[in-house]
């Protein structure tokens, strides 16, 4: 019985460490060609169909389903934000009771009374953010949208000694973006999602645990 368990608990904890982190880029991240429809041939005196790679008068660029078109990861943003704010407020109250005779509240007759308050606010906040990602990507048209445009999604995966890395990108590319070598800026692309995700015990190791992240979340302090 505790040999079972024990086989049953490292086949748990295995499973846990090949899971593939989740994605947010849209799916699949890569897809088959259609099969084209079979033509009829027409060979002339040089050109022979049945050789021929690419039509004569087309270039390499993507517009199809299963097309693939390299991306050039050139993300790069910079905003900071400051904020000030102040508040004052003092006031002050005097009051006197005139001395008469014949009413009511003669202990109070002659009192002078005063009141004074202040309250004083100071605050702010500074906050500044800048990111830089750059690289290739390579990745697959997965749909054609009827305007010509072209949903792309591709992922690539890395692996050295215990840990893997992946990037992701999704997003839709207007065919007139597309230069010459098939390339395209992400800056460009439409709908853009970049991802760039770890798993191994390097990754691991930098992730707060959930019991931690529950206290965190639950404290009020």
């Amino acid at each position: 019985m505790r040999q079972r368990l024990a086989i049953l608990t490292s086949l748990l904890v295995a499973g846990c460490a090949m899971t593939t982190p989740g994605t947010s880029v849209h799916q699949p991240m890569s897809v088959r060609p259609v099969p084209p429809q079979p033509l009829a041939r027409d060979d002339g005196a040089i050109y022979r169909a049945d050789a021929a790679r690419l039509a004569l008068f087309e270039d390499r660029r993507a517009r199809f389903v299963g097309d693939t078109l390299t991306v050039v990861l050139e993300e790069r943003t910079n905003a900071s934000k400051r904020t000030t704010s102040q508040a004052n407020r003092k006031a002050d109250v005097s009051v006197a009771v005139p001395t008469l005779t014949g009413l009511p509240g003669v202990p109070l007759q002659g009192a002078e009374l005063a009141a004074s308050s202040e309250s004083t606010f100071d605050g702010g906040g500074n906050s500044a953010a800048n990111n830089s990602f750059t690289g290739t990507l390579a990745v697959t048209v997965i749909e054609v949208y009827p305007n010509g445009n072209l949903l792309v999604s591709g992922e690539k995966q890395v692996t050295i000694n215990q840990g893997t890395e992946f990037i992701r990108f999704s997003g839709v590319v207007n065919p007139i973006n597309v230069g010459a070598l098939n390339s395209v800026s992400s800056t460009r692309v439409a709908d853009a999602r970049i991802e760039y995700k770890g798993r191994g015990y390097l990754s691991e190791a930098q992730t707060m645990g959930w019991l931690q992240r529950f206290f965190l979340s639950a404290s009020p302090f």
